[in-house]
């Protein structure tokens, strides 16, 4: 099978499950911001000094984003959808399990924090952006009924899960979080 098929070289690309829509269509876009995130999590994990159950996590979180991006890929009713692996909604369960356990071993947050501290917190704190961003591109998916509402589910409480994993990699390397302490005005 070739990689380079030249079909999307008039700017379209197929949809699974059939159809085509231009590459810059809304759905394209949100899935493709979604691929982005899986990317970001990807090299996160190879940036090192990520603790252990850190990783095991992300790798579990790739794995279920390529479900979510494969699902907004996919036309809802139509054949290949039949075949796509289900959203679960315990998914965003356990991400809130895992939030609650991590912040239980931080200290409070007495200050907003800049993204920084080791690599593993900082490449953490992009994936947390590209995630937002790949939650808003979603949302209006949402409202028009071309996706189903847990997969904006699932981004929400990523974000949230990889701001406190960015904690938990600084606070388990000994690296205190980067504070925002703004200038005062003179």
């Amino acid at each position: 099978m070739k990689i380079y098929t030249k079909a999307g070289d008039t700017g379209e690309t197929g949809l699974f499950g059939g159809g085509r829509v231009a590459k810059d269509d809304a759905r394209v876009d949100a899935y493709g911001e979604v691929d982005e995130l899986n990317a970001v999590l990807g090299v996160a994990r190879a940036a090192g000094q990520m603790p252990q159950e850190l990783d095991a996590l992300l790798q579990r979180l790739q794995d279920q984003l390529f479900t979510v991006g494969a699902v907004m890929a996919t036309p809802a009713g139509t054949k290949a959808s039949a075949y796509l692996p289900p959203l679960k909604e315990s998914w965003a369960e356990d991400m809130e399990q895992s939030i609650d356990r991590f912040e239980a071993e931080l200290p409070k947050m007495t200050h907003f924090i800049l993204p920084g501290g080791t690599p593993a917190s900082a490449a953490l704190h992009l994936a947390r952006t590209v995630c937002r961003r790949a939650e808003r591109r979603a949302v209006p998916l949402l409202r028009d009924g071309t996706i189903p509402k847990d997969v904006v589910v699932f981004l929400n409480r990523l974000s949230d899960l990889l701001f406190v994993m960015a904690r938990v990699a600084n606070h388990r390397a000994n690296v205190p979080d980067v504070k925002w302490i703004p200038e005062k005005s003179s």
